[in-house]
């Protein structure tokens, strides 16, 4: 299934992504630091969802509450949330 989720309080504007079996693909974000997070596409690739929300979950950036790993975690709980 597809998914579009729209971070908050975080450089990055969107965020797309794949769930196959419970594992997440194609993660791809549209602004924030366009190295680190192809990175954090690439390193979460294949990774079951649980996995990727206990990995990214809580992460900040800077002085932020949150970050944009963060948001990817936050983001995949609601949608696991929504499919029960």
């Amino acid at each position: 299934m597809h998914y579009t989720f729209y971070p908050q309080g975080v450089c990055s504007r969107k965020i797309e992504l794949d769930v196959e079996d419970g594992r997440v693909h194609n993660i791809c974000y549209i602004g924030g630091c366009n190295g680190n997070l192809k990175a954090l596409g690439a390193l979460a690739e294949g990774m079951t969802v649980d996995e990727v929300i206990a990995r990214l979950d809580g992460i900040t950036c800077g002085d932020k509450s949150t970050s944009c790993s963060d948001q990817l975690a936050r983001n995949l709980k609601a949608a696991l949330k929504d499919a029960k």
